[in-house]
Order: C-alpha cells, then structure tokens, then sequence
C-alpha cells in the first residue's frame, strides 16, 4: 500500500477538499486500519464515535438517554435474535445523531478537517444541507467501509480477541447491519468500498472520496 506518492482529493494548498470525513461501516470490517493510516495521509485528527459514546454515557443517565444506555441496562440483549440486535444498533445510531451533528457543525464552521468513524455513522448523515446551523456546502463526505464476507468477519474477531474464540452470532450481526449501511449508503449515493484486498484499501477510499466531491 503506497499512498503518499500521489495526492488526490486535495485542493492546491495541500488540504483534503472536504471538512468532514465521515468513515461508516458495521464493527469488525476494518475501519480502524483504515482510519488511521488515511488520517496520516490527509494529516488530520480522527475522532471515535465509541468515545463520543463513552462520554454521553458519563453525562447521562439511563432514564435520560435510555437507548444510549441500553447495551449496559439489558445485557440479556446480546442473545436477541440478530435481526432484532441490528434495528438495536439503527436505534442507537439515530439516537447520536444530535452529538454527531454538533461535532460536524463545529468542523464546519471553523473550517478544520476531520474524520469521524465509528459503527454508529449513518451515510445519510452526508446528504444534509447544514449541521447545527452550519450549511454544508459539500463540505461533508462520506465512504462506508464493508466486508461482504461473514467468515471473514468471525476471523477478523478472532484475531482481533482471540480469548472470546469465534463469535459467530456477533459476526452474523455485523454482517447484517453492513448490509443495512450499504443499502443506505446506495440511497444517499455515498460510496461503499469493500475491505479486502487490504493491500490497496486506502487508496480505493481516497478514489471513492475524490469521485463524491
């Protein structure tokens, strides 16, 4: 993978011709192997959707934000079927969308690039004209990372936490929500880019960004 000998997707200055980049994909696909190593070649900060999550958390209560909270007040939910875990983690993600928004705003309004990742993305968060009561501009891009392939993500687990064996019942769940994203994705005409092969991963995200721009 060799990303640095060209530079697309920049204006003239150096700079990512987008604010926000919003990195969405379903747990287990990847995206931190990508979000990194793509942030170096941009040169800008990353921000986790699971520590805004974490924070929200610590503010509130469950009666509060009781969708926000719900993972840790039910964790008889794990065993749902994973259709129902799926319309779950839709729930949580809709529920983020006012913090989400706020961080966009703020990136918007002082003009400093980020990429934002994390399960809980929407893609159709791209398609908004403004984030708090910042216009957008075709500021804000958007690329959902997917892994087609359940047994790729039941080995992507396994390497990644090797102590909890095969989680097939958590991979059939990504599976499903990835499915979900990319259909969304198709609607709100974000890119979708599979993560294998690894080896031109990146470069195949920062060609599915230049195209939407």
């Amino acid at each position: 993978m060799n990303v640095d000998r060209e530079v697309i997707a920049m204006d003239g200055g150096g700079r990512p011709t987008w604010s926000v980049l919003l990195l969405c994909g379903a747990s287990g696909t990847g995206k931190t192997q990508v979000s990194y190593p793509l942030a170096r070649h941009y040169g800008v900060p990353i921000v986790e959707v699971d520590d805004l999550v974490e924070a929200l958390q610590a503010m509130t209560t469950p009666e509060q934000q009781p969708i926000l909270h719900y993972w840790r007040t039910h964790p008889e939910a794990a065993r749902l079927p994973p259709a129902d875990i799926v319309e779950l983690q839709v729930a949580v993600a809709e529920a983020l969308v006012p913090a989400v928004d706020a961080i966009v705003g703020n990136h918007l309004e002082t003009d400093t690039p980020v990429i934002i990742e994390g399960d809980y993305l929407l893609p159709s968060l791209a398609t908004r004209d403004g984030f708090a009561g910042i216009p957008a501009k075709g500021r804000v891009a958007a690329v959902v990372l997917h892994e087609p392939d359940e047994a790729q993500i039941v080995a992507n687990y396994l390497r990644r936490e090797p102590g909890l064996g095969e989680q097939l019942q958590r991979a059939r769940v990504s599976a499903l929500y990835g499915d979900r994203l990319t259909e969304q994705a198709a609607e709100a005409g974000v890119p979708t880019v599979t993560a294998r092969p690894w080896a031109d991963v990146i470069e195949r995200v920062i060609t599915a960004v230049t195209g939407t721009q």
